[in-house]
């Protein structure tokens, strides 16, 4: 069997009839659509959390559309790439896979070209609309100075943040400021799709046409997510040789990843040595002033009122990153669109109860209570986990301790690092230290959960 045209325009109304209209605009529409060899289809998401999310949420809804339309199972692979221009996905929509044309082999049987951020995506993904406050103003300001082809000593520039801070914000705005200026040989891709692209290229033996299109033909070229390359020795060395002569061209470069260069584990110190050459600039979570005038301005864009109250318990609820924010918002306005309901409190707890049901009603702590129950739970004083010794029986308490501030409080690393006497870095490295120990060591991972329920007791106002 293989996949004609229209199956899946038709898997698409069947998708029509089974969702609410704002989840298929919001998760299916993004997707850009491939054909990938008979029975087998390709579905690009436009970010990594998208791809995540539709796996998680969608991807048996869309099998299971699919081989209702096309008669038999149908293999349904997801990647990550940028949106195709909306034309295009009307295309699609109506045409099947191959009117998507995203990412397709040029004539010849070249290696396909990289999705890129179409024109229509300025307004989304530009300076004006990204919320700026200290935990992100020196790359806001790092990243238009590199898109405007200020200050050439900025590149190589590096965002580093966890995921839903900002970074594929400000990375696809630094390509639309280019392309606002005129600058047609912008390039944006995920490191993965960069992976994608080179192994293809060994395989269908056009490395050259591979090299001319990210060498010669591109003057700025922004990779997000280079933790992806941990262990893909092969594609490191090409984008260290392709980074080399970017640079030594005079191009600008802008790469993104989940933490600074030298912590990514399995990434080669010549590699991660030359993307910190330039300016490193790190994205911190914002505090709760930043928080709510990133949720007012989105309501805002989307023609929303959000109500004083309704904003702050929003924020109070949700201290994850903003996707998350973002998802809670999106939540709330839904359920008052389909309800035919104004957004108010009642209906605000109802919709934190779906996404954040084991935050809605918990206030944030203070420093000073996080501290004293770490160090209650160690049989230690709070004094002891902020003193200047590196005594042995209260590294890993002060560890925990800074590592659940970040989590339990609203203050930032400054606030934390002056609380325990030690300095920035320092949060940063035992945030770090404390997530990779959870991975690999279980008795630490369940102590790690008595503290948790002991400050969610806490926070709720009843000690257990």
């Amino acid at each position: 069997m293989t996949i004609a045209p229209p199956v899946w325009g038709g898997a698409l109304r069947r998708l029509r009839a089974e969702l609410p209209a704002f989840a298929l605009e919001a998760w299916v529409r993004p997707l850009v659509v491939e054909a990938d060899g008979p029975a087998r289809l390709l579905l690009l998401c436009p970010t990594a959390f998208h791809r995540d999310r539709v796996r998680e949420r969608l991807l048996p809804l869309i099998e299971r559309c699919l081989a209702a339309e096309a008669g038999g199972p149908v293999e349904v692979a997801l990647g990550v790439g940028i949106q195709a221009a909306p034309r295009a996905r009307e295309s699609a929509a109506g045409a099947g896979p191959r009117a998507a044309g995203a990412v397709r082999a040029p004539a010849g049987g070249g290696p396909a070209r990289p999705a890129e951020v179409p024109r229509q995506q300025v307004l989304l993904y530009s300076f004006d609309s990204f919320v700026v406050g200290p935990s992100n103003a020196l790359a806001r300001e790092a990243a238009l100075a590199v898109a405007q082809g200020r200050q050439q000593g900025l590149s190589p520039l590096f965002l580093a943040a966890p995921q839903g801070l900002g970074k594929t914000h400000l990375s696809r705005a630094i390509v639309s400021e280019s392309r606002a200026r005129g600058n047609e040989r912008a390039i944006y891709l995920s490191a993965e799709t960069f992976t994608s692209e080179f192994m293809r290229s060994i395989r269908s033996q056009q490395m050259d046409r591979f090299k001319r299109r990210f060498r010669k033909g591109c003057n700025l070229l922004v990779v997000e997510d280079v933790q992806f390359l941990g262990s893909k020795v092969a594609t490191q060395l090409e984008l260290f040789h392709t980074l080399s002569h970017l640079l030594d061209a005079g191009a600008r470069v802008v790469a993104s990843g989940d933490r600074l260069p030298r912590e990514i584990e399995g990434l080669d110190g010549r590699l991660a040595s030359q993307l910190a050459s330039g300016l490193v600039a790190e994205l911190d979570p914002p505090d709760p002033a930043l928080r709510r005038e990133i949720l007012r301005s989105k309501a805002s864009a989307g023609g929303v009122r959000l109500p004083d109250d309704c904003a702050e318990l929003l924020v109070e609820a949700v201290p994850g990153s903003l996707r998350d924010l973002t998802g809670a918002l999106v939540q709330l306005v839904a359920s008052a669109s389909l309800l035919g309901r104004p957004i108010d409190l009642e209906l605000t707890r109802e919709a934190l109860r779906k996404v954040a049901p084991e935050r809605a009603e918990i206030q944030r702590l203070a420093v000073g209570q996080v501290a004293l129950v770490v160090a209650s739970f160690f049989g230690l004083s709070p004094e002891t986990l902020a003193q200047r010794s590196r005594r042995r029986d209260a590294l890993l308490p002060r560890q925990l301790a800074m590592y659940l501030c970040r989590r339990y409080t609203d203050a930032t690393l400054s606030d934390v690092a002056r609380a325990f006497g030690r300095n920035h870095p320092a949060v940063r490295h035992a945030e770090k230290a404390i997530e990779r120990a959870i991975l690999e060591r279980a008795p630490l991972r369940y102590r790690v959960e008595e503290l948790c329920s002991r400050l969610d007791a806490l926070a709720r106002g009843s000690r257990k």
